[in-house]
């Protein structure tokens, strides 16, 4: 690529093309996807969420030996608690939906967590790596600074102005600019209210003038047009996931490929029916049925739902699977990882 990332932490580890590769927890991102976008001049990062530590501790090891730098991206405990009452209502719910896969959703016990959370901090300052990411919440001042004693750049992802002051007051390095057209599940620090449909260049904007600090913009972006918006707007790189599910190295299941360039899923949305937490998903039949009533509760949610998707996916039925995407996932291709952002940088 011949535009080079401003400079930023990022520089200081080899990182110079302005377009990363965002974390996808659940597959899509795979070591190949984190080594291709590392080999391109940009940063992946190993997506640590809903993984054991052991498992996580395998995959960095095998980053580790691509001799690329890449970073591991945390799920910092935010907790949406939800009531027993409300829980098994839900599964009841859903369980016509489960019935068609022979499950049953009255046997998947209440389950609150906060993804290991300890066990992943331990790890990562026993055994540093490059870059450390969160999102869902901001760790704490003396872990972020744990994170600087060892070596590690810690990256923030925030979804406004006042996220961003206290990702700043927390001491991280850089921050992550998610606006509500990003796919998957917002980094909100308060997921019972959605933040406000920002376009991308406005929040980048907005969270400038608040913070000192370098930022990589987020969310709906799909052309090299939008990329040098985001840069002109102040962001020093952008980081994109939806345009990669369907890159050669992406882990994303064939119904999810499928899906993308499928002309029938027409639209977006964002939903709380998978896990209790908002993301935003190709529309489908199963979120206009449960959209509405599911109730707020992560992760708990995401555990009782998550027997009832993976046999969607592997049904091939993409009405009842989480088909995570962004607004601009109509420009998602099916090609190398390096072309994709390649052609992302052509016009910069």
């Amino acid at each position: 690529m011949g535009v080079q990332i401003s400079r930023s932490p990022f520089t200081e580890i080899g990182v110079a093309a302005p377009i990363l590769a965002a974390p996808m927890a659940g597959g899509p991102s795979t070591l190949e996807l984190v080594e291709a976008a590392g080999r391109a001049g940009g940063l992946g990062f190993v997506a640590a969420g809903y993984k054991t530590a052991d498992t996580l501790a395998e995959q960095v090891a095998a980053a580790r030996a691509t001799g690329v730098a890449f970073g591991v991206n945390l799920f910092a405990p935010n907790p949406i608690p939800i009531t027993p009452n409300e829980y098994r209502a839900y599964a009841r719910l859903l369980q016509p939906e489960a019935d068609r896969y022979d499950l049953d959703l009255s046997a998947i016990e209440l389950r609150e967590d906060d993804d290991l959370w300890n066990e992943k901090v331990s790890l990562l300052l026993t055994e540093p790596v490059p870059v450390v990411s969160f999102t869902f919440g901001i760790p704490s001042s003396r872990e972020v600074a744990a994170f600087w004693r060892a070596g590690t750049i810690a990256v923030q992802t925030v979804t406004s102005a006042a996220e961003a002051r206290l990702a700043a007051e927390a001491g991280v390095d850089v921050l992550v600019v998610q606006a509500t057209a990003a796919g998957g599940h917002s980094g909100t620090l308060t997921p019972l209210q959605m933040p406000a449909a920002i376009p991308l260049t406005e929040l980048v904007a907005r969270v400038a003038a608040v913070a000192s600090i370098p930022i990589i913009g987020a969310g709906g972006i799909a052309s090299s047009a939008d990329v040098a918006a985001a840069l002109h707007a102040g962001a020093t790189a952008v980081s994109v996931g939806t345009l990669l599910l369907r890159a050669d190295e992406s882990g994303a299941s064939e119904t999810h490929r499928t899906a993308l360039a499928n002309p029938a899923f027409d639209s977006t949305v964002v939903t709380r029916a998978f896990t209790g937490r908002p993301a935003r998903a190709l529309r489908n039949s199963f979120t206009d049925r449960f959209g509405e009533s599911a109730p707020a509760g992560y992760p708990a949610l995401h555990h009782l739902t998550g027997p009832l998707r993976k046999a969607a996916v592997a049904a091939g039925d993409p009405q009842g699977a989480h088909l995570w995407a962004g607004t601009g996932y109509r420009s998602a291709t099916a090609e190398p990882l390096a072309d994709i952002l390649g052609r992302l940088s052509s016009a910069l």
